[in-house]
């Protein structure tokens, strides 16, 4: 399958007046993508009209999905990849004429409320008093969401053989203890590092790895059952209750209608 890298620059916030309040952008990828690391004048919300696609900032990885999407404050260094067929969505906000909801990046629901006001600014002949009232609206509603589809990345030498795999393959069923056992340390050492470098536990880090794939393979159509088994749960009750811990919604959600 052909596969395509996009270089954009980085750019220091407002180091270019950007003088618009919201300015949307929509695009299908043909391919698969993969965004360098760059930069924007303005704060940028990111979510998908269609499928999922990854943020990338440092060692955190985000997904972004048609009902949860990540606020990019200005001036933060990101790179990202979408599959083929995704169909990106983005709303820019003026460095200068709008206020970000956060120094850093997070999690923002897309409300059918927040929809339907975004696709408003799309319109092509909507009157500059409907717009201003319009993109008051937008960001009198945003605002970081209680959850967020982040997974943070250990770094040392100790643990990257675990993430490597686990990443690679989501339904490796190996446990702490396991891990431990092949990588001749004390289960305790493990937990501590996985503590310091990720801010959560094995069990939690690898529910969250499980959860990004899942629902990479539900906005492609994926059968729930198939996407149980293909990360590693034994039924697919016991993905869904997962699934909801993580995201709030089903599995379902996620699937294309």
């Amino acid at each position: 399958m052909t596969r395509e890298t996009r270089t954009l620059p980085a750019h220091a916030p407002g180091a270019v007046e950007t003088p618009f309040v919201i300015q949307g952008y929509e695009e299908v990828v043909p391919h698969d993508t993969a965004w360098n690391d760059h930069s924007h004048l303005f704060h940028e919300l990111l979510w998908n009209e269609r499928g999922a696609s990854s943020a990338i900032v440092g060692s955190r990885i985000w997904t972004i999905t048609p009902t949860i999407g990540l606020w990019m404050p200005a001036g933060t260094l990101h790179g990202g990849v979408a599959a083929a067929g995704t169909c990106l969505r983005a709303g820019f906000f003026g460095f200068r004429t709008t206020s970000s909801i956060s120094d850093i990046p997070v999690a923002v629901e897309i409300t059918p409320l927040l929809r339907l006001l975004l696709e408003r600014l799309g319109e092509p002949e909507l009157r500059p008093a409907s717009r201003a009232a319009t993109e008051a609206l937008v960001l009198d509603v945003l605002a970081p969401a209680p959850r967020e589809l982040l997974v943070r990345l250990p770094s040392s030498a100790l643990l990257r053989p675990i993430a490597e795999a686990v990443r690679e393959d989501p339904g490796d069923r190996r446990t702490l203890t396991d891990w431990a056992t092949a990588l001749e340390v004390s289960p305790r050492t493990l937990t501590r590092a996985f503590t310091a470098e990720t801010g959560t536990s094995f069990a939690r880090w690898v529910a969250s790895v499980r959860t990004q794939h899942a629902i990479g393979l539900l906005t492609r159509g994926w059968e729930v059952e198939a996407v149980a088994e293909q990360v590693g749960y034994r039924s697919s009750s016991a993905f869904g209750a997962a699934f909801r811990r993580a995201t709030g919604l089903t599995p379902g959600t996620f699937r294309p209608s």
